[in-house]
């Protein structure tokens, strides 16, 4: 449904944020770009849009090439940050003007704008102007307003990031239910890694204009290709400890070791080793790896606690169920050696033998 052919944006300063991406987007798919301030997301979708001209690459939609094509001819609508309302107009004419201005005729606007307003629940407030309703509800008109043109492609830039958290994870649910009905492709744009994880068939990682991983949100959490793409997925981030991988042996900095056989058969190198923290446990099973824990804060969260401290000179958190931990004390934590995620000197995954075999 969308292709992105060697995409690259070069601003006029210089700054190039966008450097040759490449994506094909399926029919029906909710996309979701994730990523850092700076790493292109916006850029990229400001682009689909035509709200940027590309420096270069090629935006096919539907196998039509539109990048050539005015913003207007590209059949897409798009659901801003700042909903982009027309102060002045009443809901109904907010969601209206767009279709008014494709001459659609009179009494077919107001059965889609009908059908629309009850599907989002927004029928209550047609009368009324943006300035009488709740963010909430101005994110619902502004999302009607996309909706009532029946377009090919939804672009989402961070809609929900001016609400507050109880509203966003409510709208977030919302937009998924209604994105499943609607069936419509979609392109959403966030830098919150749990929109990201809800709402996407499968995320894009971006990294300075670069893509790091493209897959489902199981395969980006389980299988990160990056230690930037482990560090970013996953809340709390992920734990790095360097260390040595010698003979299908793991070498932490303490001497400590672990076996790891099916990673025996790559070179001796030093690594990275990554440990997520609610993948830890109190107790020891299989003679999982033991780490001690030097306690220094804990943040209570009901059922579960974040414990932070010190561990082999490095800052280190564990998801540990609610219990009194006293500060400075050593607490011993385990994992089993499968859940650990390895990477090169250069921050890339390293396979375990099962896994590139299946690669290859």
């Amino acid at each position: 449904m969308l292709k992105l052919n060697q995409l690259i944006k070069i601003y006029e300063n210089g700054h190039q944020a966008v450097k040759g991406i490449n994506l094909d987007v399926k029919a029906g798919e909710f996309i979701v770009l994730v990523g850092p301030s700076g790493c292109g997301k916006s850029s990229i979708l400001r682009s689909i849009a035509g709200l940027e001209a590309i420096t270069s690459g090629s935006i096919e939609l539907d196998g039509r090439r539109v990048d050539p094509i005015k913003p207007a001819a590209r059949d897409i609508a798009m659901v801003f940050q700042n909903y982009a309302l027309y102060p002045h107009m009443t809901v109904y004419d907010n969601l209206a003007y767009g279709l008014k201005n494709r001459g659609v005729e009179k009494s077919l606007i107001d059965r889609k704008i009908r059908r629309v307003a009850t599907t989002l629940k927004i029928e209550d407030y047609l009368d009324r102007k943006p300035a009488k309703l709740s963010g909430g509800q101005r994110q619902r008109v502004a999302m009607g307003r996309a909706i009532v043109r029946d377009p090919k492609l939804f672009l989402f830039d961070e809609p929900l990031s001016n609400l507050d958290a109880a509203l966003r994870a409510h709208m977030r649910l919302e937009i998924k239910k209604l994105q499943r009905e609607l069936g419509v492709t979609s392109v959403y744009v966030t830098h919150d890694q749990v929109e990201a994880m809800t709402l996407a068939d499968r995320i894009v990682v971006l990294n300075q204009g670069e893509i790091e991983q493209v897959g489902t949100p199981s395969e980006i959490y389980h299988q990160p290709q990056s230690e930037f793409v482990a560090s970013f997925i996953g809340s709390p981030a992920i734990n790095l400890l360097p260390a040595t991988l010698s003979g299908g042996q793991l070498v932490l900095s303490n001497g400590q070791t672990c076996s790891v056989p099916a990673y025996a058969h790559l070179p001796d190198q030093h690594i990275k080793v990554g440990i997520r923290p609610e993948q830890l446990s109190l107790t020891t099973d299989a003679h999982p790896l033991r780490l001690d824990l030097a306690v220094q804060v804990v943040e209570p969260l009901g059922p579960n606690q974040l414990v932070h401290g010190q561990l082999l000179g490095q800052m280190f958190t564990a998801v540990t169920p609610e219990q009194p931990l006293a500060l400075h004390q050593s607490l011993p934590v385990y994992i089993d050696p499968d859940k650990l995620h390895l990477f090169d000197s250069q921050g890339q995954r390293l396979l375990p033998r099962l896994l590139q075999a299946t690669a290859s």
